[in-house]
């Protein structure tokens, strides 16, 4: 069936990817009785304990901490905070996070792009203390583990090998582009994914620093860049048929997705245009992005609630943070909005999605992990 730009853009996003609902939204949506109504319209007011399962919850060793300073400091322009694991366990807390699923963010071991040695050394140096602090904390905590600069492909597959084998991370962090712009879609990263697909892994993807400069002193790149990042290494994997090649790697993308939910139909045009031989058609380019799984760190105000919702499968949204790297305040806040958009909106179809988000659809994602 021929499918022409001017369709595309007429229909709705909703007519144009099949809409995918949580079997248990659906059994609740469709469950007519006065009893289970009311039951529905206590949900978030009755649960004073969400039980929370963050997915984008970052850890800052003090090693890694110096290794980053001596080479010249976060090139996004963002300091990095200090970090202990009583700090963390306070900061969960305060949010009502049952456990946390830990990552080292950006520059990870980018620092040491130019030295495969150095970033082996710390890949691995990273996973031993992250699968400790796992060990010592195993309701609290699971780990993303770190890989070397992609780049190093050779190493990279040694450390995915290595870390599966004697570690059982519960994924894989990669960052948004490595060496000159080299984004996640780039055949050099080809055997990765494979090897990724054939463990059927999950991926977090974080942005990391962009290529180009900062706007000004006011805006280090995480404030404006970072979304952008997400949403140019996900086009990339989605429109060089990656995603499609390796349907088993279960990604996940911070901060909603950047700005992919608003984007998402205007780069799904690639697929109708003939002089850029995508060869992804437009309604499989927003499938693929439909199989992202997004999380909510730092992007709870009701515009961005609004286009996820509309956007994204609502089995594939889950709970992130974003600290210590965000400041504790301000992740209260948007955590408090988060609550306060589904209080507000606990019927119809956004039922049920309250506690999907905070921790049912992270404990399909996660099934050996959160086991009640």
């Amino acid at each position: 069936m021929a499918f022409s730009l001017h369709s595309l853009l007429k229909r709705p996003l909703q007519s144009i990817v099949s809409s995918t609902v949580c079997q248990t939204s659906k059994i609740h949506m469709n469950i007519e009785s006065i009893e289970n109504k009311t039951k529905s319209t206590d949900n978030i007011s009755n649960n004073k304990n969400p039980r929370r399962i963050d997915t984008h919850h970052h850890i800052i060793p003090e090693f890694y901490a110096k290794a980053v300073e001596e080479t010249g400091g976060d090139p996004s322009g963002w300091s990095t905070p200090k970090w202990s694991i009583e700090e963390a366990k306070e900061h969960m807390s305060h949010l009502n996070i049952e456990t946390a699923i830990v990552s080292i963010t950006a520059p990870g071991t980018k620092i040491y792009e130019n030295d495969k040695k150095k970033g082996r050394i710390l890949a691995r140096k990273l996973n031993e203390f992250s699968n400790d602090l796992v060990k010592n904390n195993a309701k609290q905590f699971g780990f993303f583990a770190s890989l070397p600069p992609l780049t190093d492909v050779e190493g990279t597959l040694n450390e995915i090998e290595y870390v599966h084998s004697t570690m059982k991370p519960d994924g894989y962090t990669l960052f948004t582009s490595y060496g000159l712009g080299q984004y996640l879609g780039h055949p050099l990263f080809r055997s990765i994914w494979t090897k990724l697909n054939e463990l059927k892994s999950v991926v977090f993807i974080h942005p990391s620093e962009a290529p180009t400069p900062m706007v000004n002193r006011y805006l280090p790149q995480p404030l404006i860049d970072y979304p952008q990042e997400t949403t140019r290494t996900a086009s990339d994997i989605v429109l060089t048929g990656t995603r499609a090649a390796f349907p088993n790697v279960k990604i996940i993308l911070s901060h909603a997705g950047g700005t992919l939910p608003f984007l998402a139909q205007r780069i799904a045009m690639a697929g109708s245009i003939p002089s850029l031989q995508c060869s992804r058609q437009s309604h499989q380019i927003l499938t693929d992005f439909r199989s992202f799984y997004y999380d909510t760190a730092l992007s709870s105000s009701i515009p961005q609630l609004m286009a996820l919702l509309e956007f994204a499968d609502p089995c594939k949204i889950l709970f992130g943070s974003d600290v210590p790297y965000a400041p504790l305040p301000a992740v209260i806040d948007t955590t408090k909005s988060l609550d306060s958009f589904f209080q507000k909106n606990k019927i119809g179809k956004y039922k049920n999605l309250w506690q999907n988000i905070n921790r049912g659809n992270a404990k399909i994602l996660f099934p050996d992990k959160i086991q009640d």
